[in-house]
């Protein structure tokens, strides 16, 4: 018998409950994930320097990998997105770097229209969560690594890429040392209890200066403009961050995923990733 709208919202109330009592799990294996992180970006690194287009059907691979895990993750919340058109979303990487902002945009509104036809088809209860969860699914991943593909696309846009994933990884690294060491008053204990605001510091502090030398050595632009770069984008990394813990929090789950040990699934890593991207490529944009 298919599940009430009833039955569904108290599938999630339970899930929301489980999630806030249970304990603290152990930290993560830091180790493995300094290992996963090192290797990742060594791949990226290659991609840009060998042959563009490798990059772009990585980024195009992750993205496929993290809807699955989304559609996965969002199933636990009884949230049933329209997942062929939602994979098809995945595209958009490849269109935004051969069609730039226009092209992604159009190719948004298209992939929206496919998941509202496609849902229209069949029983009616949830419809309207279901189509809310595709849209939000193709808006929070495909979209937002999409842009990724306009920094690339510029004459400097392996330095762009860069000094993107230097600032997020020196935010993440800063505000997990800092926050180690010295972090005493919860940034958000109901959300992510480990983080601090001592440790939002170091990430700040941290990726502004990667920032500065990342601009002035892979961009030959002014320093000024990577400590704003570093500093806005260490921000927004914390913001993507907590929103993810909130998402997972919600739907009663630790990880997005298991494929990458010590780090849960690909959402896990790409988290503040994701985020920081429309950050860096309007910042740099305009301030370069």
């Amino acid at each position: 018998m298919a599940e009430t709208v009833g039955e569904r919202a108290q599938t999630r109330r339970a899930l929301r409950a489980r999630a806030g009592q249970s304990p603290p799990k152990a930290g993560r294996n830091l180790t493995a994930a300094t290992a996963v992180g090192l290797a990742l970006i060594a791949v990226v690194v290659a991609s840009l320097y060998l042959y563009t287009p490798l990059f772009v059907g990585l980024v195009t691979l992750f993205a496929v990998l993290g809807v699955w895990e989304l559609d996965h993750a969002l199933r636990q919340g009884r949230i049933w997105v329209p997942l062929p058109p939602v994979l098809l979303a995945a595209g958009l990487v490849p269109l935004a770097y051969v069609a730039g902002p226009d092209g992604l945009a159009a190719g948004f509104a298209a992939v929206t229209a496919i998941i509202v036809l496609w849902r229209s088809v069949g029983d009616p209860v949830g419809a309207l969560t279901d189509v809310a969860g595709g849209v939000f699914v193709v808006a929070y991943l495909p979209v937002l690594a999409a842009i990724t593909m306009l920094m690339v696309a510029e004459p400097d846009g392996v330095g762009r890429i860069l000094t993107y994933v230097l600032v997020t990884v020196a935010s993440d690294t800063g505000g997990y040392v800092v926050g180690v060491l010295r972090g005493r008053t919860p940034m958000a204990p109901s959300l992510s209890p480990k983080k601090s605001w001592e440790g939002f510091a170091g990430s700040v502090g941290t990726s502004a200066v990667v920032g500065a030398l990342a601009v002035v050595l892979l961009l030959d632009g002014p320093w000024w403009v990577g400590c704003v770069v570093g500093a806005v984008a260490a921000c927004f990394a914390t913001v993507g961050d907590l929103a993810e813990s909130s998402i997972k929090r919600d739907l009663g789950i630790k990880d997005m995923g298991h494929l990458l040990p010590g780090h849960g699934g690909v959402m896990d890593r790409l988290d503040s990733l994701l985020v920081t991207a429309p950050v860096c490529w309007a910042l740099l944009h305009v301030l370069l």
